[in-house]
């Protein structure tokens, strides 16, 4: 297998797979940078959205100054394109994590960029559910977590399909990020394959990141499918 790659791919042999540039560090990076700033971006993207419904004009918890500011917040992050976010942010990444450039510095504008993307899809699906189940909840004398656990647990495979689209995108930008200096696969794909013409590393890049993509979408709809039929 080895005398293959290194006779019909030499530029992926010679790169190996451990050090700076190998293929097993851009994959860690990848993985590491779609995680934890899902973790982040994410957790805070749930809240956000979850307020946006309660806060909302006839929610729960209805508050036209609270949700005004949340809503356009969120749509202020959500419409800038990540690669200006990416600039933008920088300062700020400098200041929390003492560097511009790097794995680090790119999970700031990756969490924005998830929260916002998230914040609306949570907000999507929470809001199409049955007002009905919600009223019956308060008049059973339901409190505030009673209805968020409502939410959340009546929502719970959309909300999956929801997260499973997040984090396909996520690894888009990640990509995006490492293409200017954050590592990766994008790195590799841009810095080592498209810029020195080693069209053989581009191919194989391109081939890593549709498999982590599809193994997203696979354990996604596997799970949706597994709490849908409960």
């Amino acid at each position: 297998m080895l005398d293959l790659i290194q006779t019909y791919m030499p530029n992926v042999y010679q790169m190996g797979w451990s050090g700076q540039a190998g293929w097993g560090t851009a994959i860690y990076l990848t993985l590491y940078m779609t995680v934890v700033s899902f973790l982040i971006g994410g957790s805070v993207g749930l809240g956000v959205g979850l307020l946006l419904v309660l806060t909302r004009p006839g929610g729960v918890l209805e508050n036209k100054v609270a949700y005004w500011l949340l809503d356009k917040v969120t749509s202020i992050f959500r419409a800038i394109p990540f690669i200006i976010l990416l600039a933008f942010l920088s300062p700020f990444a400098y200041l929390i994590v003492g560097t511009g450039i790097g794995p680090n510095a790119a999970l700031v504008p990756l969490s924005f960029a998830t929260f916002a993307f998230f914040a609306r899809q949570v907000q999507v699906v929470l809001s199409e559910l049955d007002s009905g189940i919600i009223e019956a909840a308060q008049a059973s004398g339901a409190t505030f977590g009673d209805i968020v656990g409502v939410y959340l647990r009546e929502s719970l495979p959309d909300l999956i399909r929801v997260t499973t689209v997040t984090l396909i995108s996520l690894v888009s930008e990640t990509a995006m990020a490492g293409a200017v200096g954050a590592g990766g696969i994008g790195n590799v794909a841009i810095s080592y394959g498209y810029n020195r013409f080693n069209h053989d590393v581009t191919l194989l890049a391109t081939f890593i990141i549709v498999v982590i993509i599809f193994i997203i979408q696979f354990i996604g709809d596997f799970l949706t499918k597994k709490i849908s039929h409960k």
